[in-house]
Parts: structure tokens; sequence; C-alpha cells
């Protein structure tokens, strides 16, 4: 076995969009195992938007320190052990790092959840719709309590996140409307995932067309964006409707992705909340509830790479679209 861990540390803050340099590629020695550690290889990387708030300061984490190795959540095979709960083959995800090897110690045995073999099923399911993106929707969509005929709104509703919440949204008898950034991820949210509506918001006439697609406008808005896209949704929403906040991704290279006003907020009387996936993290049992199974479609370039790839290419992974069978509601 290699006796080297390449690992990328955080040489710097980034400025704006994440540059040459902010990450930096280095080589350490593995560490002898001591009792209660295991060594994992690590196959899987998840490269997620959240990353770049950990890389900016404090927030619902502490911030990554200068020189540390960037975390990142990962899946990984256990290659050594002297862990009383893991032993040699045994796969488990987390927050790995960005480096090939990682130690999964007992005293942080919350960090690291094993997961099963599936017939047919890809590895890089666990870290998208089997995972903390699968979760995440789940969770959110508990918070936001969807009603049959209710309109939900989603944007980013082609990533990895978005479009499980559309599709939970369907099965739960909405009106479900995508807001995306290609003609593309539009096409494939109506014609694959059943989303009713898709808004390019790239094309001028955007809001428009939200507007068209909501005509008894919106009861739940799921937000991954902020900015411009999610005060336009607000000025649409439905008096006393839901705001499940899960992301600003429009503001994390920005110095404040929030709403312009309250204003929209006070007098549609809207119910705001935010939510950690890692607050739900003791809870995710509870998804056995879902007893029905049925086929779902997970977004077919979830970012998941090797460590080469979530470096040095910005290139979206290459794959033909992924079915998996997943627990739906009865």
């Amino acid at each position: 076995m290699l006796t080297l861990n390449r690992q990328l540390r955080l040489q710097s803050r980034p400025k704006g969009l994440i540059a040459p340099g902010d990450l930096q590629l280095r080589e350490a020695p593995l560490p002898e195992l001591k009792d209660g550690q295991a060594l994992a290889r690590v196959k899987y990387l998840s490269i997620d938007p959240t990353m770049r708030v950990w890389m900016a300061g404090d927030s619902y984490l502490p911030a990554v320190a200068i020189g540390e190795v960037m975390r990142a959540f990962g899946f990984a095979e256990i290659v050594e052990s002297r862990h009383p709960d893991y032993k040699k083959g045994d796969r488990v995800t987390g927050l790995t790092g960005l480096q090939d090897y990682v130690v999964v110690d007992a005293s942080a045995k919350q960090s690291f959840q094993k997961v099963p073999k599936i017939p047919f099923v890809s590895d890089t399911v666990f870290l998208g719709i089997l995972g903390i993106n699968g979760l995440t929707a789940y969770f959110g969509m508990e918070i936001a309590q969807p009603k049959k005929d209710e309109t939900l709104v989603v944007s980013a509703a082609a990533g990895a996140t978005g479009s499980i919440v559309g599709q939970i949204g369907k099965i739960r008898g909405c009106r479900v409307v995508g807001i995306a950034g290609t003609d593309e991820k539009c096409n494939w949210l109506t014609k694959d995932l059943g989303f009713d509506a898709a808004i390019n918001y790239k094309h001028a006439d955007w809001k428009a067309k939200l507007a068209a697609a909501v005509p008894n406008g919106m009861d739940i808005d799921f937000e991954n964006v902020g900015g411009e896209i999610m005060n336009t949704v607000l000025g649409l929403m439905n008096l006393h409707g839901r705001v499940i906040l899960c992301g600003l991704i429009s503001g994390y290279t920005k110095e404040d992705p929030s709403l312009a006003s309250f204003g929209t907020v006070l007098v549609k009387r809207l119910r705001v909340e935010g939510f950690i996936i890692l607050d739900y993290a003791a809870s995710s049992s509870s998804k056995s509830d879902w007893t029905r199974l049925k086929q779902q479609t997970a977004e077919p370039a979830c970012r998941k790479a090797t460590l080469e790839r979530c470096v040095f290419s910005r290139r979206r992974a290459s794959g033909e679209t992924l079915r998996t069978l997943v627990f739906v509601p009865e």
C-alpha cells in the first residue's frame, strides 16, 4: 500500500471565485494506526456549494483553517482497521476531506456512516440521492409540509437536491415549477422528472414566464439560490406561504446574498424557515417511514469526482441519467 496521502489544503481564503493557489496539493505520510482507528481510502468526493462557505469563515460549522485539509463529503472503503466497529472492506460516507485517505477515529464515530452494497446501484448514489442531497430534500420537504394541489417552486431545480425536492413535490400532489440556468436542464426537469414547468432564469423574459407558470400563485418556495431569484419568487407568493431556506448559492462569492427587504415577508405574512441538514443527522432513520418503493431519477452530473477531477477540471462529470430505487411515502 502507498505510504503517502495526497491532500488538498486550504492555502488562502478565496476572494470571489476560487482561484489557482487557494487550494494547494500536498503529500503527507500516512500515520500508523492506533487502537480505535481505521484507515479508509477515499474513492469518491462530493463537490458541494457549501464548501465555498466553509472556506470563507465561521458559519454553521467553523471555517476550514488555513493549512488544513479542505472539508468535503466523500465515499471511502476501509483498508486497514484497529477500530471495533469497522473491518476491512466496510464502506463509509462522511466528511473525508479532499484527500486520498482518511483516518476514522473512535472519538469521531458520528462523522461516518456505514453504507450497504446494493446490487446494480453505483457507489456514487450514496453521495447523492441516497446521501446528503437526498436527506436534505427529504427533511426540507418535511418542514414544508406540502399539500395536494399546492404550488411548489424550486430554485436550482436541476441540482442534486432541487431535482429530488421537485419529485417529492409531485409525489405529494403539488404543481411543481423549477428554475434552472439552461434550456437543457429545463427540458430534463419537465420531460424526465415530471415537473409541470421549468423556467430558464437566463432568458430576458424569465420573470414574466415564471408568473405565467404559477397562475394561482406560489404556496411553497424551496429556496436554494437567494438574490434576485428569491426576491422575484417572494413577490409571487400567496398569503401565508412557506419559504424553506436551504441555500443562498448566488451570494456565496459576494458580500450579501440575502433579502433586499423584509417588506414582502411582512405584507404576505410568509413563514420563512432556514435549516441545516446536520441538525437532522440523528433523525435520518425516520426515512424508514417511507415504505413503498418507486423509481426516481438522480441528477446525472452530481459533481462527484476523484481527487484530480474535483480540483483540476471545471468540466461537468459525464454520465447517463441514473435511475435508482428510493423510498417514497404511501
